[in-house]
C-alpha cells in the first residue's frame, strides 16, 4: 500500500464518492485520503490545486477524459505527484493505452494504490480560439476535421447510453462537416510546408476504443508526437479509408498481422517534437475529446517525461 497521502480528485456526474469508497482497496484505511470534487465549470484543475495543498503524493483523476486531462495538464505545470486514473468515461483512451483496468472500479482503485509509475509525455497546444488565447495540454490526442467533428455532433443523450458506439452514429454527419482545408506545416522549425487536408491529428497515444490503432507507432514515452493527415474525398475514398483504419489497424492487427493502414494517398504519417498549423479556414480544435472552439492556427509542443502515471 502506497505510503504517501492520497487524493481523489471525482467527477460527480460520473460517479459518487460513495461508491468510490465501496471500491476503495484492504489497507486504504491506512492511507491518509483527501477527497476532491470537480465542477462544470473547473474539470479538475481548481481540485488538482486542492489536492496539492493537501499534499498529496498521488492525485486519482475519477472521470472522463477531460478530467483526466484536467488533472494531468495541472500536475504537468507541478512536477512532484504521481497520476493515477480511473476511467468513468466513454473513451477512457488514456486508461486504454495505459492498460488501466476499464469497467472496473476496483481494480482501477488498486492500481492507483499499489501500482507502478511510469513517466509518460503531455503534448501543450496553444493558439488564438474563438477570439481568446488559449494554452492546454493533451495526454491523448489533438487535432481538427472528423475526430473534432465527431465529438461536436455526437448525441450526449446516446452518447450516456451507448458509450463510444455514440460517436459511429455521428460519423456521417462529421463527414459533411469537414471539407478539405490548405494547411502551411512547420515541423520542428523547419520552413512551412504547404499541403491540404479536411483532418489533422496530432497524437501522443495511438490506440482508440474497439482495438483500432489510429497512429499504430505512437508511444506516450518517446519524447515526440505522431501525426496524421486525411484528405480522402468523394464515397470512395472514404470507404477505403475507413477500411484501412478499421480493418488494417483494427481487426487485422488484433489477428496478429501487420498494422498499418496502407491509403498512401489519402493519408500522410509524420513525427514532430514542435509543430505549427496555420489554417486557411477557421477549423474546431479538439484535445482528448473536448471541443476548445474555432481557430486558423496553432503550435504544438511536447513536454517529454512530463507526469508519471500509476
Amino acid at each position: 500500500m502506497a505510503g504517501n497521502r492520497i487524493a481523489i480528485v471525482w467527477n460527480p456526474s460520473k460517479t459518487s464518492r460513495e461508491d468510490l469508497e465501496a471500491a476503495l482497496p484492504e489497507g486504504a484505511a491506512d492511507v491518509e485520503i483527501s477527497w476532491h470534487e470537480t465542477s462544470p465549470d473547473d474539470p479538475g484543475r481548481g481540485a488538482t490545486d486542492e489536492a496539492l495543498a493537501a499534499g498529496a503524493g498521488v492525485v486519482v483523476a475519477a472521470g472522463g477524459d477531460g478530467t483526466v486531462r484536467a488533472v494531468a495538464e495541472r500536475l504537468a505545470e507541478c512536477a512532484g505527484a504521481e497520476l493515477a486514473i480511473v476511467p468513468l468515461g466513454t473513451g477512457n483512451l488514456l486508461a486504454r493505452n495505459l492498460d488501466v483496468p476499464v469497467g472496473d472500479l476496483a481494480g482501477a482503485l488498486a492500481r492507483a494504490f499499489d501500482g507502478e509509475s511510469r513517466a509518460i509525455d503531455l503534448g501543450w497546444v496553444e493558439g488564438d480560439v474563438d477570439g481568446a488565447q488559449v494554452r492546454r495540454a493533451f495526454a491523448v490526442m489533438a487535432g481538427f476535421g472528423i475526430d473534432a467533428h465527431m465529438v461536436v455532433e455526437t448525441d450526449d443523450d446516446l452518447k450516456s447510453k451507448v458509450g463510444w458506439l455514440a460517436y459511429v452514429e455521428s460519423l456521417g454527419r462529421a463527414l459533411s462537416a469537414s471539407g478539405v482545408v490548405e494547411i502551411d506545416i512547420a515541423v520542428d522549425g523547419a520552413a512551412p510546408e504547404w499541403t491540404a487536408g479536411h483532418t489533422l491529428i496530432i497524437g501522443n497515444c495511438g490506440a482508440l476504443q474497439g482495438g483500432i490503432a489510429l497512429l499504430p507507432d505512437a508511444d506516450p514515452s518517446d519524447g515526440e508526437l505522431d501525426l496524421l493527415l486525411l484528405s480522402a474525398e468523394g464515397v470512395g475514398q472514404w470507404l477505403d479509408t475507413l477500411r484501412s483504419f478499421v480493418w488494417d489497424n483494427g481487426i487485422r492487427r488484433l489477428l496478429g498481422g501487420p498494422g498499418r493502414a496502407q491509403s498512401a494517398d489519402t493519408t500522410t504519417h509524420g513525427r514532430a517534437r514542435h509543430l505549427t498549423v496555420s489554417l486557411s479556414q477557421p477549423r474546431v480544435l479538439e484535445i482528448d475529446g473536448d471541443d476548445l472552439g474555432e481557430t486558423t492556427g496553432f503550435t504544438i509542443d511536447i513536454q517529454p517525461g512530463a507526469v508519471r502515471v500509476r
